[in-house]
């Protein structure tokens, strides 16, 4: 079997979420990452069902708050890869779960951004261990950090 591109996104969000303790096992989880959608962010926001409230609107960034249910979450759309990768490097140091599509991003809870993806597609990261409290249950499990390197 040829390993595509597309297969290895595949593989490394389905190993994320086994990692971070979401999802199951079997063919029904890989099949619920859905094709990542690309767009303007009001398009991106109409697919995740949200009315966009818009922060920011500049020329390299478009920037806006939309809810899920009762939770919030941040969604903003880039105009270049560099100033997407910029941007990420530079909020993960503030923690927080991060769900990266070609040029948006969307930033919130862990569970409300895992959710998203299943609309949305993408890829999950996470913001530095050092300032989510109580995070990295990624790195060891959920035993509330008592495995921690330092």
């Amino acid at each position: 079997m040829r390993v595509t591109r597309p297969m290895l996104a595949l593989s490394g969000a389905v190993a994320i979420l086994a990692l971070t303790g979401c999802g199951g096992s079997g063919d029904k989880d890989e099949a619920a990452v859905p094709k990542e959608v690309s767009g303007s962010l009001e398009h991106i926001a109409a697919e995740a069902d949200c009315k966009p409230n818009m922060q920011t609107d500049a020329d390299t960034i478009r920037q806006a708050l939309c809810k899920k249910g009762k939770e919030k979450y941040v969604l903003a759309t880039f105009s270049t890869d560099r100033g997407q990768r910029e941007w990420l490097n530079s909020a993960k140091d503030y923690g927080g779960y991060y769900l990266v599509g070609r040029k948006w991003v969307a930033v919130g809870e862990q569970k409300t951004v895992a959710s998203l993806q299943g609309t949305l597609g993408g890829t999950m990261e996470e913001g530095s261990e050092h300032m989510n409290p109580g995070g990295s249950h990624n790195k060891n499990g959920h035993d509330g950090g008592a495995g921690h390197h330092g």
